[in-house]
């Protein structure tokens, strides 16, 4: 994971955190555990490298308390305890939760430090300023917004669509790409078959040497779901479907979507951000789900590892 590409792992570990809001800016106050008289309690420290178990949620916005990620599979197998995000993705069997290995700082290279079997890698500026002064074995709550974790919004992966629209009745799809469109048809007139998109039931209408013509046959009040996205038949005539979708404002930030081409800044996910039956749009919002979003995490190092040679220090 680097800085410059939002990633599902972020920002880790501080004792106390104290956010102060002046402007623009954003002031960080750390109260570091100092040890006890007569002993000596080693701390994480800038240009260590450290591995981190953490539970990643949202600290705002329609998602808050959601998980994003976790290193932890008992936490990434239980949904109820620990409600998910839309775009969490699980990383599948037990082996793949591991602690994260973290270099502390900005300044690793691009592949990492490597030591034995763990490469440690910068992370955002939140996570390893987060790290600092923290003892192994303890565990902590860090609070970070955009600023120093991913961000404000990219205005740019930010688009809107229609609330209503129509699709024709008959579509001409060229022969040789009728198979690729439509995979489980036959290429006989009369026959029927599932529509890919809308669900409702289609039939070949025509076929020529260059052209097969599909008719849509959909009920009225038929409730389709093109690109993850809620709308139901409204209309129908000769020619035309009338699509309406039942989304409205209190769903906005909790349902997502999906694109095979076209999306906004190459993303092919989405989340409803906005909702505006009045303008008669929604909003489609390509940014990844935790930019521009205050992060929360619940973390603990696992062990801090000397910066010359990699051995871990304490675990």
């Amino acid at each position: 994971m680097v800085t410059e590409k939002p990633s599902r792992i972020l920002l880790v570990v501080l004792v106390v955190v104290v956010v102060v809001a002046a402007g623009a800016a954003a002031v960080f106050v750390y109260e570091i555990n100092k040890p006890k008289a007569g002993t000596s309690i080693l701390t994480v420290q800038l240009g260590d490298n450290v591995t981190v178990n953490y539970i990643g949620s949202f600290g705002s916005g329609a998602q808050s308390s959601s998980v994003f990620d976790t290193s932890i599979y008992s936490v990434a197998k239980n949904n109820l305890t620990y409600p998910k995000s839309l775009e969490y993705e699980p990383r599948g069997s037990l082996s793949a939760y591991t602690p994260l290995p973290v270099h502390v700082g900005a300044g690793a290279p691009s592949g990492g430090y490597t030591f034995g079997n763990l490469t440690f890698s910068t992370v955002v500026t939140g996570f390893w300023q987060g790290l600092l002064g923290l003892s192994g074995n303890r565990s902590a709550n860090i609070v970070v917004p955009p600023s120093l974790g991913y961000g404000p919004m990219n205005a740019s992966c930010i688009g809107t669509s229609a609330l209503v629209y129509t699709v024709p009745v008959l579509a001409n799809i060229p022969a040789a790409s009728f198979s690729t469109e439509f995979p489980n048809a036959t290429v006989a007139v009369g026959s029927i078959f599932a529509d890919p998109t809308y669900g409702w039931n289609d039939s070949v209408f025509s076929v020529n040497s260059t052209t097969v013509t599909v008719q849509s046959l959909p009920p009225l009040s038929w409730l389709a779901h093109p690109n993850g996205l809620p709308f139901r038949v409204g209309a129908l005539n000769a020619t035309t479907i009338t699509l309406t979708s039942t989304l409205v404002p209190s769903n906005a930030g909790l349902v997502l979507g999906h694109v095979t081409t076209g999306g906004l800044c190459g993303g092919t996910k989405f989340i409803v951000s906005a909702v505006d039956p009045g303008a008669g749009t929604f909003t489609e919002n390509f940014n990844p789900e935790v930019q521009g979003e205050t992060l929360d995490f619940d973390v603990s190092v696992v062990a801090i590892f000397s910066e010359k040679n990699g051995n871990a220090l304490r675990a």
